[in-house]
């Protein structure tokens, strides 16, 4: 069955009229992970975006069609392991145990309960929608944000001109923890992002499985919301976000891109980089090529 009738033929479980911000990259994410995870599905989404914009409900309401919770910011993956073990003890091994968490749940105020569950192979897919920051509270820097981009704690003036860190590679750090399934993904590639989960759900029945998103946010970013899909198509061809997958140890590109756009084209328009110079561009581009260079190694290219 080809991505477009997996998507067609399953039921939408999040609930119309959702108030995310137009053109949300993470909204996105999450309705089409769960039309692919199905009604036979419990999530989590700690506090963030997805769980600020009605997700976990609104007055009683449920803006979700299958059982969510709602974590601490810093607790999901714990969280989860404790239901997923419940799950197994119950003989309810079919369940999907789900995760869906913002980059600053998982590369900061959770990694630590994210690195433990992945070490102890815990039984859940954990999903994280990366938007490079802390979207849901005014959008301040996190370990995933880009270097020399335009934050509410990192702002451009005469002293601070934007972050001055690499950003932190979570995948591959969460790849080392010898996990059933790990893998990056982005909704500018839909046929790629339905394959991996749907590898990233049956590898979770048998340990734990990660699932690294692009998500592209026109609120915080600063481009229109109608270009968000444009956006994360540019970061896949610039090798900003490149497309891999790593099914119990061996590494696989799933994009060999040889001819990769530069990042001075990928900034182009995004408002959070307008103040980079050459040299910040320059940066990001060694570590671009570094780091794509690296994963070509480890998938044997």
């Amino acid at each position: 069955m080809s991505y477009i009738d997996v998507l067609r033929e399953a039921k939408d479980q999040v609930t119309p009229g959702m108030s995310a911000c137009q053109g949300c990259g993470g909204e996105l994410i999450l309705r089409k992970a769960l039309q692919i995870a199905g009604e036979n599905t419990i999530i989590g989404i700690p506090p963030g975006c997805m769980a600020g914009a009605g997700v976990v409900g609104w007055n009683y309401a449920n803006g979700l069609k299958i059982p969510v919770h709602i974590p601490l910011l810093d607790n999901s993956a714990a969280f989860f392991s404790g239901l997923s073990q419940m799950y197994q003890r119950k003989g309810r091994k079919d369940t999907n145990i789900v995760v869906l968490a913002g980059d600053g749940a998982t590369a900061d105020c959770g990694f630590q309960s994210l690195s433990a569950a992945a070490e102890r192979g815990e039984k859940l897919l954990y999903i994280c929608y990366d938007n490079e920051g802390y979207m849901n509270t005014g959008y301040q820097r996190s370990s995933t944000t880009t270097k020399g981009s335009r934050t509410s704690t990192t702002p451009i003036g005469s002293v601070v001109k934007g972050k001055t860190q690499q950003q932190k590679y979570v995948p591959l750090i969460i790849a080392m923890h010898n996990v059933e399934f790990c893998a990056t993904a982005s909704p500018s590639n839909m046929a790629d992002f339905v394959a991996k989960v749907q590898k990233g759900l049956a590898a979770s029945k048998n340990g734990f499985a990660y699932l690294h998103v692009f998500s592209p946010c026109p609120t915080g970013w600063g481009y229109a919301p109608d270009q968000g899909i444009e956006v994360a198509r540019r970061a896949v061809k610039a090798n900003m976000f490149p497309l891999w997958e790593m099914d119990r140890g061996e590494f696989k590109l799933n994009d060999e891109n040889r001819k990769p756009i530069t990042i001075a084209e990928f900034v182009k328009g995004i408002g959070k980089f307008k103040a980079l110079s050459d040299e910040d561009i320059a940066a990001i581009q060694a570590m671009v090529d570094h780091r794509f260079e690296m994963l070509k190694r480890l998938a044997g290219k």
